[in-house]
């Protein structure tokens, strides 16, 4: 059985489907009985529509690289190919970066395919748990200056809570995951900045109110204590901020959903935009962790 994850920003979520190796034939013959959405024109390695990037993590996956003159050279003209690499094909079995998901033949392997999709298409939200979809927090954000200083609590506690998480990391020397929450803390900064910039001169004094509905009345980005487990991966911290990131979406979504003031669900509609763009950045890199991961411990028992 073939594993094949694809992940496009066209589509609200990471999808992974089962193919039997040969049974199926191209990657997009399994996009298309699975309904994911990979552009298509001619399916004859003519037309490069269908252009996919594949990924590959079984160690025993460079092998029978198949590449048709036509398929090389729309690769070529398309600028994602080069004469290394088509030599590593040909010569050592070392399959390219890119490929025609109409040309690449599923084998039995694991394989990430990621795609850029159609891109007159709007990219598809992520999913908002129910609890978001009911939010009422006590709180009806009525006014532009209200909505403003709860988005720049929100952030600034986003900040410093990836900071915390950063030099907890830094303590118990697990530096790889304490770069990533640093990485982090300096994200939503620019967040911040890019809240105050909006705001203008409007009061960013304004404060979460006590009785806002999300568990443990943390503000929508902030973590859970656990996060500072010393013994943290790389995983585990990324699904930390996915989990933080997921929730300040969630957040923005309901003032959109629950405001009665169109000034104000204008604005949050907007961070809604930029918010899904932060989670379907890290649900991908999960994705690819968690294919790394795997490929790692596949390495150990070989």
């Amino acid at each position: 059985m073939a594993n094949i994850t694809f992940s496009s920003p066209v589509m609200a979520k990471d999808v992974t489907v089962y193919a039997v190796a040969g049974d199926r034939g191209t990657i997009l013959a399994v996009a298309k009985s699975h309904k994911i959405p990979i552009p298509f024109d001619c399916q004859d390695g003519e037309c490069g529509s269908c252009l996919v990037q594949v990924e590959h993590f079984n160690p025993h996956a460079k092998s029978a690289v198949a590449l048709t003159e036509k398929e090389k050279e729309v690769l070529k003209q398309l600028g994602k190919i080069t004469k290394e690499e088509i030599k590593n094909a040909e010569v050592n079995d070392i399959p390219p970066r890119y490929r025609l998901a109409c040309q690449c033949f599923v084998r039995n392997e694991d394989i990430l395919v990621t795609f850029e999709g159609d891109k007159t298409l709007p990219a598809q939200r992520p999913h908002v748990t129910s609890v978001a979809k009911s939010y009422k927090g006590g709180t009806e954000i009525a006014t532009l200056d209200e909505f403003f200083g709860y988005a720049a609590k929100v952030e600034e506690d986003a900040a410093l809570n990836y900071d915390e998480l950063a030099a907890a990391m830094t303590k118990v020397g697990n530096l790889e995951v304490a770069k990533l929450f640093k990485q982090l803390a300096d994200f939503s900064r620019l967040h911040l900045a890019e809240v105050k910039s909006r705001a203008g001169s409007i009061d960013l004094g304004k404060n979460v109110p006590p009785d806002y509905a999300w568990p443990n009345h943390a503000t929508p980005e902030s973590t859970a204590v656990w996060a500072a487990d010393p013994s943290m991966s790389r995983l585990g911290g990324l699904k930390v901020a996915l989990q933080g990131e997921r929730r300040g979406y969630e957040f923005y979504s309901a003032v959109e959903a629950t405001s009665k003031n169109p000034a104000v669900a204008a604005a949050a509609k907007e961070f809604v935009k930029e918010e899904a763009e932060h989670v379907k950045i890290l649900e991908a890199w999960i994705t690819q962790e968690e294919w790394a991961v795997k490929n790692a411990k596949a390495h150990e028992n070989a």
